[in-house]
């Protein structure tokens, strides 16, 4: 599990530099357009979305309570895996090195 955190804990890194350096630096609307102006901008963004919803759907799983898995999903829809590195770390420090709670959450 040391492992895992520790490329969680990585992924909250890079991702909080990146949101900065993009938010500050870059131009939302207009890099977003001209990204879904391009055919590989759009298969990018598919991509990434169909992962956001695969990685969507094991929060809902495991989560206890509906409120906490529609906030982690919304989180990842618009924070991307910087809300994923974020809720992995937390299921990490709470499953207490047990990976099958980890992976099941509430199911465990």
């Amino acid at each position: 599990m040391r492992l895992a955190k520790f490329i969680s804990i990585l992924g909250i890194l890079s991702m909080t530099a990146v949101l900065i350096y993009g938010f500050t630096i870059g131009d939302f609307a207009k890099e977003g357009a001209r990204l879904a102006s391009m055919p590989w901008g759009i298969v990018s963004l598919v991509d990434l979305y169909t992962g956001f919803m695969l990685f969507s759907a094991w929060i809902i799983y495991r989560e206890k309570s509906s409120l906490s898995a529609i906030l982690w999903t919304i989180a990842m829809m618009t924070l991307g895996f910087f809300a994923g590195s974020l809720y992995t770390f937390i299921a990490l420090q709470k499953s207490k090195n047990d990976w099958r709670l980890f992976w099941l959450g509430k199911h465990a």
